[in-house]
């Protein structure tokens, strides 16, 4: 299991005093993807216009280029604002399959600091039923304490 406190000091280490956005997100991906070994893909998905997600700073292989809010797990958290915990992908309406070899889910709204919605985080596993509740609460409280501080 993660030390979610080490990767939250860590994180709050690395990026103090950086407000660029994409820096933000190139170095939380990177801490986070290299965290635990059921992360299989770890990155970030921009809200670049409305309704779309683009492909920003992320580990692993290749991602979807674009999500549109009304498709997959990544638009789903998207349109509801809401954390996205998916134990078998197969089983999600709509799913997107960005990597055939994805098998589970977590994808989190990432807020800036007047409280809008500036991209998610989608992390993959190909472990089914990967991630718990604590893992998102934990990586939510890393992502609204880098995101909202400013940035």
């Amino acid at each position: 299991m993660i030390d979610y406190p080490a990767l939250a000091a860590r994180a709050a280490a690395l990026t103090e005093g950086e407000s660029d956005t994409v820096a933000l997100m190139a170095t939380l991906a990177c801490e986070i993807h290299h965290a635990d070994a059921r992360f299989d893909w770890t990155g970030f998905y921009r809200v670049t216009e409305p309704g779309l997600l683009r492909i920003g700073p992320y580990q692993g292989g290749h991602g979807c280029l674009q999500i549109p809010f009304e498709r997959g797990v990544c638009g789903a958290c998207a349109r509801s604002g809401d954390a996205q915990l998916v134990d078998d992908v197969a089983a999600f309406p709509g799913h997107i399959a960005c990597a055939a070899t994805t098998r589970s889910e977590l994808v989190l709204p990432v807020r800036d600091g007047v409280g809008a919605l500036i991209a998610v985080l989608d992390i993959d596993s190909d472990r089914p039923a990967a991630f718990t509740r604590d893992d998102a609460e934990a990586l939510q409280a890393i992502l609204d304490a880098t995101f909202a501080r400013g940035a």
